[in-house]
């Protein structure tokens, strides 16, 4: 039987592979919609575990973990200063560090922050050292730019015709290594430059209580990092509290008057309920053109078995019993259709692997595309109706007497 099928199938091949490709192209419609909204929320919720509280001025929660956690270009309202110096003096917190943007060299976004966010944030350096002064730069492990290259920060983006900043060049001094996050397509330098070069004042406090006002950026400054109620307005202040029972607390306290906490994986989890929605519109899409794919496949199986009713009656004029006829029709379509889904599932990989690279490749967030349990499950009601759908034709050529198919 197994030989009679496949010699059919070299006979038939321009129409078998029809078949294939009509069922791998529907396959794949699903499985790379399935991939690819997985990848999106485990690369999302991965960076976001970075960052345990952010604070920012009053607001849209959204918009305050999109541009600080994925750093996607929005201007935020400005909170007081005086609320970074409140929570570096917060004896809940292990780290404050504030963070400003605005500008950006060549597609990368410059980001604002300290020597505190620059270690923790990935772990340590993969090579060179910390900023130390105020013309240094620590950039992303993705930003293509050599350690002691020069960074010419822009006001916005060049597609925006933003103004390069005359005041300081920034030399890189050292890269950090992989987050998996958006902050791999950073490049940080020292709060305190972006605020001399924006022409924001700073109330810096030394040791002798001594005040200093800043009009311009000194690239050979030393660093400051002692916060106090001077400082200028913040978008954001990135916070890693010491315990989790201090988290709540903070985000309690924060989440009144002129400021607003939140935990970015709770803003998240409200995200996901608008992407499960939208999946749900694709998975809907995706069915909608598996059954057309399916109806296409019935009738071109009718007509493929009424174009082989002579053979059909002969086999049974030979002395073929029905059950054998049954099987050789059931077994070579629900052939056709099970290699369709496993070619459709490998294409349905490949196209959520390369939305996944491109989508990487801008934002910087790593998106994991792999398979999980449940995908077995989609797999195994594909298959079951692939046996349904190979047993019409089947039911077809069984119920076919051999006189019937020799005069047709």
């Amino acid at each position: 039987m197994i030989r009679f099928i496949l010699s059919d199938l070299r006979r038939l091949w321009a129409g078998s592979l029809v078949v294939v490709l009509l069922v791998a192209l529907a396959t794949a419609l699903g499985v790379s919609v399935v991939l690819q909204e997985r990848a999106l929320r485990l690369g999302s919720a991965r960076a976001a575990d970075k960052f345990d509280l952010v604070i920012g001025a009053g607001g849209s929660e959204t918009q305050l973990v999109l541009s600080s956690v994925f750093l996607q270009p929005s201007p935020l309202p400005l909170m007081p200063g005086e609320v970074l110096g409140k929570l570096a003096a917060d004896p809940r917190v292990d780290w404050a560090a504030p963070i400003g943007f605005g500008d950006s060299f060549s597609g990368y976004p410059i980001i604002g922050t300290t020597t505190m966010l620059a270690q923790n944030l990935s772990g340590g350096l993969a090579e060179g050292k910390i900023f130390a002064h105020e013309g240094e730069a620590v950039i992303g492990a993705a930003v293509r730019l050599p350690l002691g290259g020069e960074i010419k920060p822009m006001h916005g983006s060049l597609e925006e015709g933003g103004e390069t900043h005359t005041q300081l060049v920034y030399h890189i001094a050292g890269r950090l290594r992989p987050t998996g996050t958006a902050w791999d397509r950073a490049i940080l330098v020292p709060i305190q430059a972006v605020w001399h070069i924006h022409g924001m004042e700073a109330e810096e406090h030394a040791e002798d209580g001594e005040h200093e006002h800043h009009g311009k950026a000194d690239p050979d400054a030393a660093l400051d990092e002692t916060w106090t109620v001077g400082a200028p307005g913040l978008p954001a202040i990135l916070v890693k509290p010491k315990t989790i029972a201090d988290a709540y607390k903070l985000r309690q306290d924060y989440r009144s008057g002129n400021t607003v906490a939140v935990f970015p994986g709770e803003v998240l989890t409200n995200l996901y309920a608008t992407l499960g929605d939208a999946k749900q519109i694709l998975v809907a899409v995706a069915s909608g053109a598996q059954a057309l794919v399916a109806a296409s496949l019935v009738l071109v199986t009718v007509i493929h078995v009424g174009q082989r009713r002579r053979q059909i009656g002969a086999l049974r004029a030979f002395g073929a019993p029905r059950g054998a006829i049954f099987g050789i029709v059931w077994l070579e379509f629900f052939f056709l259709v099970a290699v369709g889904i496993a070619l459709g599932f490998a294409l349905g990989y490949a196209a959520a692997l390369i939305l996944s690279g491109m989508f990487s490749q801008t934002s910087g967030v790593a998106m994991p595309v792999g398979f999980a349990r449940e995908d077995a499950g989609l797999a195994a009601v594909l298959l079951a109706v692939a046996t349904i759908l190979a047993a019409l034709p089947a039911v077809l050529a069984y119920r076919q007497s051999p006189a019937q198919a020799l005069r047709a």
